[in-house]
């Protein structure tokens, strides 16, 4: 079969190999429109459950995307999915968050708009319905971000059917409002890796990539992406475009990875713009952030966040800067 895309790090599956979410099946409730051709793109690795959950929920939209894209590193990571090649790509890549999303791009970048999700967001049912419609009425629209009612990520993280009972009080609570007070679009800095959709035809045709210099999670790659499409358009956060973030702690990575990336990566993206597509403050306020929590906190960690681990990179990384080394593909060898 021939591959998807032109990025050399990354495969498509074949035969017996190729997998899908059967969203033709008769538990899809939603449609498709032939205004606009959608793609949601899914990076994920080591949660093979969960995938098959984000799917299944995916099937629930009013709008069905056209085509769906998941990118794995190996193929435990989408074990279990059911077969429908006509909806859904299969695609493989080194590990990485921007290594992934960018292996999605080359793969769906015969659509118009491609929404990325983490494979633990929950939209509404309307979530892409939203956002096409945001497209379609905003032609200088390059970067939507919906609305997080709730985000686990900071915490234990939140179960799935705690994140249903959320969206479900958030419709119920939006029914009852009058028009004037429903939830409206603004401009926003950046949009969140999360739940972050685009013009693909602005991206390609100005070679906008994720950095891939910026290894596994990739720490801050959906700021530097969104402001650098942003040069070419408005980014929006979506008021009526919702959702929730699980923030499931199931195949997160090594807490010293992170921290390094939590210092080296902010500093690298401002040096490489120079300040001006990621601004140095804001990459000031990142890091200090993250080194006086997990300075703070390491003291009595919580169980589910490698503080210790965290702070151990955030010393190496400060280290690597103080004697002018930044490389953020260094967090791979640590």
């Amino acid at each position: 079969m021939e591959a998807l895309g032109s990025h050399s790090s990354h495969r498509s599956m074949s035969g017996e190999e190729r997998a899908s979410v059967p969203l033709q099946e008769s538990g899809a409730t939603g449609s498709r429109t032939s205004h606009m051709r959608l793609a949601v793109g899914i990076p994920t690795i080591g949660r093979p459950a969960i995938v098959r959950g984000a799917l299944r929920e995916l099937m629930d939209q009013t709008r069905l995307p056209d085509l769906v894209v998941i990118c794995a590193s190996r193929p435990e990571d989408v074990e279990g999915l059911a077969a429908d090649p006509a909806s859904t790509r299969i695609v493989f890549s080194t590990p990485g968050a921007s290594r992934q999303r960018n292996a999605i791009i080359d793969a769906a970048k015969d659509c118009d708009v491609i929404v990325f999700l983490d494979d633990d967001f929950l939209m509404q049912p309307d979530y892409l319905a939203e956002t096409e419609q945001a497209f379609l009425g905003e032609p200088a629209l390059v970067v939507t971000t919906g609305t997080v009612i709730a985000d686990g990520i900071g915490g234990p993280g939140l179960e799935l059917e705690d994140g249903r009972v959320l969206l479900d009080a958030d419709r119920k609570l939006r029914s009852t409002r009058p028009a004037t007070a429903q939830p409206r679009d603004a401009p926003t800095f950046c949009g969140y890796g999360c739940n972050l959709a685009f013009r693909v035809e602005v991206a390609n045709r100005h070679g906008i990539r994720f950095d891939d210099r910026l290894p596994f999670y990739s720490w801050q790659e959906d700021v530097d992406f969104s402001r650098r499409l942003g040069l070419h358009g408005k980014i929006v956060r979506l008021g009526r475009a919702r959702g929730v973030h699980l923030g499931t702690k199931v195949g997160r990575g090594s807490g010293v990875r992170l921290g390094y990336s939590q210092i080296v990566n902010p500093l690298y993206l401002a040096h490489n713009s120079r300040g001006r597509i990621y601004p140095y403050g804001y990459a000031l306020v990142r890091i200090v952030r993250n080194l006086s929590a997990n300075l703070l906190r390491s003291i009595r960690p919580e169980p589910y966040i490698d503080r210790r681990g965290r702070l151990r990179g955030n010393m190496t990384a400060l280290g690597d800067v103080l004697r002018g080394r930044l490389e953020p593909e260094r967090a791979a060898g640590l």
